[in-house]
């Protein structure tokens, strides 16, 4: 049930001990919670890959389409989607240009998702009880925050001039 905070809190505590052993790029906890989120989301995308009747430790790409409120057209697609986003949110992380941006879309991603956490739970079959699935799904939110601390700025979206801001 607790999975996914083990593998962020295990790949977090991981990259930050490199950092503490000497490894300048881990030395600070916001990147070492990014690449530890990157991590997480390696596992978690790939479950949106897995064909029915594998035998791994984790949904297959049909469980999770069932857990897709059926008000959202093209579940499968849908689930898809999302497992490509994961994975181009885990490279965003670890890139330290994409980093905040990375950071800011996940978190918009992981409250996108959060209706079909509800309704898998409200329906039953198996899912994550919403009273650890709220509080886990607030900490990627946050852990995605966090992470973007001391990342690049993003660009702005109107040209700078020499000349702008001044007065004459």
């Amino acid at each position: 049930m607790f999975f996914t905070v083990f593998v962020l809190a295990g790949a977090t505590l991981g990259f930050r001990l490199l950092g503490a052993l000497g490894v300048r790029r881990f030395a600070a906890w916001p990147v070492s919670a990014a690449h530890g989120m990157a991590v997480l989301l390696l596992v978690t995308a790939s479950a949106h890959f897995v064909p029915a009747g594998t035998s791994l430790p984790m949904p297959s790409h049909d469980d999770l389409v069932a857990m897709v409120p059926p008000v959202i057209p093209f579940p499968s697609f849908v689930v898809y989607l999302t497992g490509v986003l994961e994975l181009l949110g885990a490279a965003g992380l670890v890139l330290a240009a994409t980093r905040r941006a990375a950071g800011y879309a996940l978190a918009v991603l992981f409250v996108a998702m959060f209706p079909a956490n509800v309704y898998a739970a409200l329906a039953g079959g198996g899912a994550t009880p919403l009273w650890v699935r709220t509080p886990e799904q607030v900490l990627f939110i946050g852990v995605a925050l966090w992470a973007t601390r001391g990342a690049a700025a993003l660009p702005s979206a109107l040209p700078h001039s020499a000349g702008a801001g001044r007065q004459g």
